[in-house]
């Protein structure tokens, strides 16, 4: 028995060291296959960064919860506990200015996200940091990915262009009601778009603040259409009576290119299904759109990619604007028509450099 033993065990050693030399030779040769050529594994992460925001997006607060609340019937019920307790602590940091991370901001990641567009940031005047800022970004699109990649990224280096100004980008308050998106929003220097956290961040955190604010919101969402050019502006007035009240300097910034990431169902004015998606947007803060946009490894139709089209943010000119600390409705109208005003020369300045022709119009809702 000792003998066969021996023998066994010689064996197994020799058939081991056999195969693990087979293997160590297979790895060694493995840089020399290439599965995917340098462009087709560019391309890969280029989709990649872009299904990571959307998902993110759509499902990282609605996962997070389910698994918290899984979490308290197993033996790990204390990380929801110590969760909680977190939130509890630190419930009122998205409304003075967040926990902004310029790791996060600066992760590889969002370098691939704006190249598979590509998008580009345009600086056309210099913003001083000696005082505040209110961006009307305008059009919001559908996912808001220019807004989002130029101002809560620094793939377009942000800092680098306007030194010592820091920016906000705005959104519905209910996101921070999500676990751990909240973090996650917080990280990139999102803030919720309400009342309170404006006027924190244009009164009490110091000058070199500048509030990225999608004016038409989830509105002008429901316009957002390949080939259009739609903003809702016209009766959209309440970030024009903040700039007045803390002496904020409005800065419009057209995105051109962002309503041509999906195609969308677009339902008449007046229709069943268009009152239903009002109502519904009203009633939760956003819109409820039927997009289609391409598949993930392929152009074809009829997928939720967004189709790679460039999109170009350009930010104009600031406005002066005087410290009113109860401005008049009149005040107000003055310093609107001066902001659409403005806008509208944005557009018609610079239309024709990014994709647009001379013919076509913006529609101010």
């Amino acid at each position: 028995m000792e003998a066969k033993s021996s023998v066994s065990h010689s064996t197994l050693q020799g058939v081991g060291t056999s195969v693990g030399s087979s293997v160590l030779a297979a790895v060694k040769h493995l840089p020399s296959v290439r599965w995917l050529s340098s462009a087709m594994e560019t391309k890969l992460l280029h989709r990649l960064a872009v299904v990571q925001y959307i998902l993110s997006f759509l499902l990282m607060g609605p996962v997070c919860i389910i698994v918290l609340l899984y979490l308290l019937y197993t033996s790990c019920w204390w990380v929801t506990a110590l969760y909680c307790l977190w939130l509890a602590l630190d419930w009122n940091t998205h409304k003075q200015a967040g926990r902004r991370s310029e790791w996060v901001r600066n992760w590889p990641v969002w370098t691939y996200f704006k190249d598979y567009f590509p998008i580009r940031l345009i600086k056309t005047h210099d913003l001083p940091p000696n005082k505040n800022y209110i961006f009307g970004y305008h059009p919001h699109g559908i996912f808001c990915f220019g807004a989002f990649c130029n101002f809560g990224t620094e793939a377009n280096k942000f800092s680098e262009k306007y030194p010592g100004i820091t920016p906000y980008v705005a959104t519905l308050s209910g996101n921070f009601l999500l676990p751990v998106a909240r973090e996650y929003l917080m990280s990139a220097g999102v803030c919720p778009v309400t009342h309170d956290t404006i006027d924190f961040l244009l009164s009490r955190n110091g000058t070199g603040n500048a509030v990225i604010i999608a004016v038409g919101g989830a509105a002008e969402s429901l316009n957002s259409s390949p080939g259009e050019n739609h903003i809702t502006l016209r009766n959209r007035k309440g970030f024009v009576r903040k700039a007045l009240k803390h002496g904020a300097a409005l800065v419009p910034v057209f995105s051109f290119g962002e309503n041509e990431t999906y195609q969308q169902v677009m339902f008449a004015d007046g229709s069943v299904c268009r009152r239903i998606q009002k109502r519904l947007q009203k009633a939760l803060g956003f819109a409820i759109c039927l997009i289609r946009g391409c598949r993930l490894f392929s152009a074809d139709p009829w997928g939720l990619m967004p189709f790679p089209k460039a999109i170009t943010s350009v930010v104009g000119e600031p406005i002066d604007v005087p410290q009113v600390s109860e401005p008049s409705a009149e005040e107000v109208d003055r310093y609107h028509a001066l902001y659409m005003s403005a806008v509208q020369r944005l557009f018609e300045k610079e239309k024709t450099q990014f994709g647009l022709k001379k013919r076509d119009t913006l529609h101010i809702h």
